[in-house]
């Protein structure tokens, strides 16, 4: 019979080759990438990377340029703390549809309009989305 030790180690060793495995399997590095194709790695995300591709901001703004902070290590801890969460919720397949931004994840989106767009929101001020929910991903199928 294998000690309690022996026994950890093996069950950590596997966890770890599992948990590897799962990163690579869906392509976890991409994610620190700025390339939207990583956004659609999962197939659940291709909707918004197709309506991206036909907004007006598709010339502008990148995935990261919105939904991520500009400083890096924000930036960084964002997509962790994203990325633990997707991968939770569309691996035991509890998200809502259409999927919605969770209230971390809408400052940042507003705080990003905000500096992109500085002059013409602070001659309107208010909220950029009840107008211009869209704007980001375009016209959906």
């Amino acid at each position: 019979m294998a000690s309690l030790p022996a026994a950890l180690s093996i069950l950590t060793g596997l966890m770890l080759g599992l948990g590897a495995y799962t990163f690579h399997f869906a392509q976890g590095l991409s994610y620190f990438s700025n390339d939207p194709e990583a956004c659609a790695n999962c197939h659940v995300m291709r909707d918004y990377l197709d309506s991206w591709q036909k907004s007006g901001h598709h010339g502008w703004a990148v995935c990261n340029d919105c939904h991520t902070p500009r400083a890096l290590p924000a930036k960084l801890w964002t997509k962790l703390d994203n990325g633990w969460n997707h991968s939770v919720k569309f691996t035991l397949q509890n998200f809502a549809e259409p999927l919605r931004l969770r209230p971390v994840n809408l400052d940042r989106l507003l705080d990003n309009c905000r500096r992109c767009h500085a002059g013409l929101v602070q001659e309107v001020g208010g909220e950029c989305l009840p107008c211009h929910a869209g704007v980001g991903h375009g016209p959906r199928n």
